[in-house]
């Protein structure tokens, strides 16, 4: 279980972000619905222990993580999380079989990579350079990478972004497939796709932003 309590971000130009306490349970799939600037990929990035919040507390399983070093929770992140960026942070000119194979730097387990790519419909492309295959290809290719140490949790931001509605549909569908019995929480902006959810949140209403010098309201 996740829970997040009296969260806040401050920035560099001193705005805030402050985000209504949340519990994400075990097994289940949230995803993060609202407007751009919002909070929902910062919300990701402090989950992931990637960024520090100024305030407040995420626990994961009982553990504070906002108490642990960075070393601490970059540990965590790769044994336990699964990452899914936008932008995919795929190498081009290496085979789909080379961008997760990339995961061992980190002592991560890929022997489950054939598994994950037939239940992503791309085990075919298992040789194939990232940079012959079309923007769902990679997509799905991204997820693999993110799937294939087993992680407990993962995060997705916006993993349909630069997809048309069909491919998105069809991409949230595999995702939610593959990802069964493990906390998912994506962020999107498209309102079609949260009826595959099992829960939706409208980050609209759970953050507020405040700039710099401004009261809460």
């Amino acid at each position: 279980m996740i829970s997040i309590t009296n969260l806040r971000k401050r920035f560099t130009d001193e705005s805030d972000i402050y985000y209504k306490d949340l519990t994400f349970e075990d097994g289940k799939s949230y995803v993060l619905l609202g407007a751009s600037g919002c909070g929902k990929s910062t919300l990701l990035h402090m989950i992931s222990g990637v960024l520090s919040p100024t305030e407040g507390s995420i626990q994961i399983g009982g553990c504070d993580m906002t108490k642990a070093s960075q070393k601490e929770k970059d540990a965590f992140r790769i044994a336990k999380i699964g990452y899914i960026f936008q932008d995919f942070k795929l190498i081009d000119d290496m085979t789909v079989k080379d961008n997760i194979d990339v995961l061992k730097l980190e002592k991560v387990d890929v022997s489950g990579i054939d598994e994950i790519l037939e239940k992503l419909g791309i085990l075919k492309l298992k040789n194939r350079r990232v940079n012959r295959l079309s923007g769902g290809e990679r997509q799905r290719v991204a997820i693999a990478r993110a799937l294939v140490k087993k992680p407990e949790i993962i995060l997705a931001d916006e993993p349909t972004g630069n997809l048309n509605y069909a491919i998105g549909r069809a991409i949230t569908e595999a995702l939610l497939n593959a990802a069964k019995g493990k906390t998912l929480i994506c962020v999107t902006h498209d309102e079609r796709l949260c009826e595959l959810f099992d829960e939706v949140i409208d980050m609209n209403t759970v953050a507020s932003a405040v700039k710099g010098g401004e009261a809460r309201a």
